[in-house]
């Protein structure tokens, strides 16, 4: 099983990748603008139900890999290290999702729940952010990586749980806050960038670190 270190920078990391702003926030906050608090309370529920799937087919997925050759799982790592980088690079460079995301129409709990869904398990970046981000946290030395994977899932999932119920909550005013002040949005690509790239670094580092 990962040590405490190990879950410690684990933990570390989800909260920062959490609190990036993405298509998971601003779905609830665009939720919780045009169908109120329920409706973004369920989607929250909704958006990690899916993550809960990613989390099942991502152990299963490392653990064939892992079986099939280890110079493999390596190379999933860098290949990860290196979809973060790009993820940051385009999130600097690149614009306009996230306003597009508080294109919001009123909906009841049940469609909520539907689309909250939908919104998570049909978007590749998720699956892709799953690979990139998850192996550099696993070692096959301490244990069935399907196990080790099913736990730092399970502290993904509640944590993103609390904070998205947050986002939740909070819906109405921050997506007031949003779209009174647009150039929040644009400052926010930045932060979020640099961030993105910073976790490339570091999951590069890890990596290193594994030979």
């Amino acid at each position: 099983m990962p040590t405490t270190s190990v879950l410690l920078s684990f933990l570390g990391a989800t909260v920062l990748l959490i609190l990036l702003p993405g298509p998971n926030m601003f779905f609830l906050l665009a939720r919780g603008i045009g169908s109120g608090r329920q409706a973004a309370v369920v989607s929250a529920f909704g958006i990690e139900a899916a993550t809960t799937v990613f989390v099942v087919a991502t152990a299963f997925g490392f653990s064939a890999v892992l079986a099939s050759s280890a110079i493999a799982f390596s190379v999933i790592r860098y290949a990860g290290a290196a979809y973060l980088i790009y993820l940051g690079l385009r999130t600097i460079l690149g614009g306009g999702e996230i306003e597009r995301q508080l294109d919001s129409t009123p909906a009841s709990a049940r469609r909520s729940a539907r689309e909250a869904f939908l919104v998570g398990i049909t978007n590749p970046k998720v699956a892709l952010f799953f690979v990139a981000f998850f192996p550099q946290f696993l070692d096959p030395a301490r244990g069935p990586v399907a196990a080790q994977t099913f736990l730092l899932g399970a502290i993904f999932v509640v944590v993103g749980l609390s904070f998205d119920l947050v986002f939740a909550f909070s819906s109405g005013s921050i997506g007031r806050l949003l779209q009174r002040r647009p150039a929040i949005l644009r400052r926010q690509r930045y932060v979020s960038g640099l961030a993105y790239l910073g976790l490339g670094a570091f999951a590069a580092a890890t990596g290193q670190r594994h030979h």
